[in-house]
């Protein structure tokens, strides 16, 4: 893939996940899980892949891609956003380099997804970008663990919640199993910032709306940055944060074969 903008590709990968440890090595259809999104990575045409990890061996996981790197980073890091940034400066990008953050647990982004967050950056101008898909069933709405999102007129983030947001006060009187109308949003936890921000923001201390809502990306709203939302031009399928998304993904892998 040809993107239209250069951009570079940093995958957090943390070993001790809570709800699934290990995570990046549990295997996915034979391999480790953290080597198949570095390979989503590398189909979006980045111009470097860079896996930021704790631990040697999901490093030695990655051996057999020899365009991917890795970045050794402490363990001790309370996010994956603080594991970049230290990643940012072992790899030496320069303040405007477009750095694209893919969670670790993204087997399945779109090469065009990932793409897309980069370009939102560029063509925004945005401090940070970021993607959202429709919300088309009632209980992905109500959802906590599914956050969704609004935006201004500007395709800028107004505000990101566990919460079923907007709340549309006389429909949901009536009933809250049907949906209709653009009004609500998905996130997509993928993010796109330019180095020298990532840096900045990962110096930030934690905001109170952050800290309520558990959302990361908060911390940027409530200190006045700008997040440009776009929408995914392609299926994002939700990642993978639990034993059974594990066993739901490898099954769906064995069905394709």
């Amino acid at each position: 893939m040809s993107p239209s903008v250069d951009f570079v590709v940093a995958i957090p990968a943390r070993f001790a996940a809570s709800r699934l440890p290990g995570k990046p090595l549990r295997l996915l259809g034979g391999e480790p899980l953290v080597l198949r999104v570095a390979r989503r990575a590398l189909l979006a045409g980045a111009r470097e892949v860079w896996v930021a990890t704790d631990d040697v061996r999901i490093a030695d996981a990655l051996q057999g891609l020899q365009s991917v790197r890795v970045a050794m980073t402490s363990a001790d890091h309370a996010s994956g956003t603080d594991r970049l940034a230290e990643c940012a400066a072992q790899a030496g990008w320069s303040d405007d380099t477009v750095v694209v953050n893919l969670q670790g647990d993204e087997p399945f982004a779109p090469a065009e997804g990932i793409v897309a967050v980069a370009e939102a950056l560029v063509c925004s101008g945005a401090e940070m970008s970021t993607l959202a898909t429709p919300v088309d069933d009632a209980e992905s709405l109500f959802d906590p663990n599914v956050v969704k999102v609004v935006r201004k007129q500007n395709l800028d983030a107004l505000y990101f919640s566990r919460a079923p947001i907007p709340w549309h006060r006389d429909a949901f009187a009536r009933s809250r199993e049907q949906l209709s109308g653009p009004h609500w949003l998905r996130h997509i936890g993928i993010y796109g910032y330019r180095a020298g921000f990532l840096r900045q923001f990962a110096a930030l201390p934690p905001g109170a709306l952050e800290q309520l809502e558990s959302l990361e990306q908060l911390r940027a709203l409530e200190a006045g940055h700008r997040i440009s939302v776009a929408l995914t031009p392609a299926a994002f399928p939700p990642g993978i944060d639990t034993p059974e998304d594990l066993a739901r993904a490898d099954a769906w892998l064995a069905a394709q074969s």
